[in-house]
């Protein structure tokens, strides 16, 4: 489903905070990723400084809630307003996770992980359809970090390849949080890649986190990507046509710029070169596998 998809480059998470240094930056940064729920039902002066931002940047807007494997579908307001952002900044795509954030009217203010059955993938399958046929363009889902894994009839890769066996939507395989879940929950990321669809991948995020003093694992976005994750992505470049790398950086920002720079350089250089510059608005392999790591 990704053949068409525009190859967007090396781009970074927007945050109010990295602005000046994105403005800064020139090329530098080949796109940007948008909080959607910043910009739905916004006024006007917002939405104008998001056609600012566009001017320079081809943009993609990232959901937290969509939550697409609650019992309900998707508020129909929701998904309207979300089909004008996305004409409105002629995103290539749109993402959202693979979770719940409400139950009911409640929200949970979290991404909770889903029960991995059969069943559950097939609905989140048939609500994710349905909600990308309404948008109109493709819908990517993103693989989230969960701390307490109950008993499932599904390991997480399987039932990423089931959501995706009853869907034409795509992947937005978060490296970060693959590793640390590896990590935290004991599996092997060689056999996790094995069982995914990797012809369905369309954009990979990167980020750095914490640990904690007994050894867990945080998805915090507040450090530079670690090498494990730098060797994932050379593994996964090797094997499927990745669209746009994208690295997060939400917290303990750096005084320079340039160490957000030299990450979206390197992840362009493992990837591989993408259009030049004017295309793109228009439209060396880190060490180490990261197999099994612990």
């Amino acid at each position: 489903m990704s053949a068409h998809l525009p190859h967007l480059g090396s781009g970074l998470g927007y945050r109010r905070e990295l602005a000046d240094g994105i403005a800064a930056s020139g090329t530098a940064v080949d796109w940007l990723e948008v909080i959607t729920e910043h910009y739905l039902f916004a006024p006007a002066d917002t939405r104008q400084a998001l056609r600012e931002l566009r001017s320079g940047h081809p943009l993609v807007p990232h959901g937290l809630e969509l939550s697409l494997g609650s019992p309900r579908p998707p508020d129909p307001r929701y998904v309207t307003a979300l089909a004008e952002l996305v004409q409105e900044i002629e995103a290539p795509w749109f993402s959202d996770h693979l979770c719940f954030t409400r139950s009911d009217t409640v929200s949970v203010g979290t991404l909770t992980p889903l029960p991995r059955s059969r069943a559950v993938a097939r609905d989140v399958a048939r609500r994710a359809q349905r909600v990308q046929d309404e948008v109109g363009v493709p819908l990517i889902l993103e693989n989230i970090t969960y701390h307490i894994d109950l008993p499932n009839p599904l390991s997480e890769a399987e039932f990423i390849a089931e959501v995706m066996e009853h869907c034409a939507c795509g992947l937005l395989l978060d490296l970060t949080n693959l590793d640390i879940n590896s990590r935290n929950h004991h599996y092997d990321v060689g056999d996790f890649l094995d069982t995914i669809p990797l012809e369905r991948v369309v954009q990979v995020h990167l980020a750095g986190g914490t640990q904690d003093p007994d050894g867990t694992a945080r998805d915090t976005h507040s450090a530079p990507v670690p090498e494990r994750v730098w060797g994932l992505l050379a593994e996964l470049s090797a094997r499927a046509d990745i669209k746009a790398t994208l690295l997060e950086r939400d917290q303990d920002f750096p005084e320079d710029f340039t160490e957000i720079t030299a990450e979206i350089d390197r992840a362009r250089d493992t990837v591989g070169p993408g259009p030049a510059p004017a295309a793109r608005r228009a439209a060396a392999p880190a060490p180490g596998r990261g197999r099994g790591a612990r």
